[in-house]
C-alpha cells in the first residue's frame, strides 16, 4: 500500500493531538487555578526581593553619609562596670550555697516562671529585691531577674505620688 501524502498525514496527526488535548482540557482546567496562584505567589516573591535589595543598597549610600558613631550612648561595656570586690571562686560558690531562699517565697527554687509571675502581685518591694539578690546570686536567669526587675520598677511608680 502506498503511503497517503505528507499534508494527508499531517492533518490526521493534528487532528489526534487536538482529540487528545480536548480529552486531556478537564484535568488541566482542575489544576489552572493552583498554577495562577503559584506564579502570583511566585511575582510577589520576586518583587519583594527586589525591594529589599533596593533598600540594602539604599541603606549602604546612606551609611556613608552618616558620621559614624564612636560609641553609641546606650551601649555599656564591662570596662564600664564598677569593680567588684575579689572573691575567689570557692568562696563564691560557698557563699551562693549558704544562702537560703527568702521567707516570702521558701518554694522560689522550685517555681516555674508562670508559677512565680501568679505570685509577684502579693510580695512586697522588700521581699521582690530579698528574690532578686537570692536569683542574682543562684540562677541568675535573665527572664526571672528581668521578671522581677519589671516588678520592682512597677512598684516604685505606683509608690511615687
Amino acid at each position: 500500500m502506498k503511503p497517503l501524502p505528507l499534508p494527508v498525514r499531517l492533518a490526521a496527526g493534528l487532528a489526534a493531538t487536538a482529540v487528545e488535548q480536548a480529552r486531556r482540557l478537564p484535568q488541566q482546567l482542575a489544576g489552572l487555578p493552583v498554577t495562577v496562584v503559584s506564579e502570583a505567589l511566585q511575582l510577589s516573591m520576586r518583587v519583594q526581593q527586589r525591594v529589599t535589595e533596593l533598600a540594602i543598597k539604599g541603606d549602604d549610600v546612606l551609611a556613608g553619609m552618616r558620621p559614624v558613631e564612636d560609641e553609641p550612648e546606650w551601649a555599656t561595656f564591662d570596662e564600664d562596670e564598677p569593680a567588684e570586690p575579689d572573691e575567689g571562686p570557692w568562696e563564691a560558690e560557698e557563699h551562693a550555697l549558704s544562702a537560703e531562699p527568702p521567707a516570702a517565697l521558701p518554694n522560689y527554687d522550685d517555681l516555674t516562671l508562670p508559677q512565680l509571675r501568679a505570685r509577684l502581685r502579693a510580695l512586697s518591694a522588700e521581699d521582690l529585691h530579698q528574690l532578686l539578690e537570692y536569683e542574682r546570686a543562684h540562677g541568675d536567669r535573665p527572664e526571672f531577674t528581668g521578671m522581677l526587675i519589671r516588678r520592682i520598677a512597677n512598684l516604685d511608680v505606683q509608690s511615687e505620688p
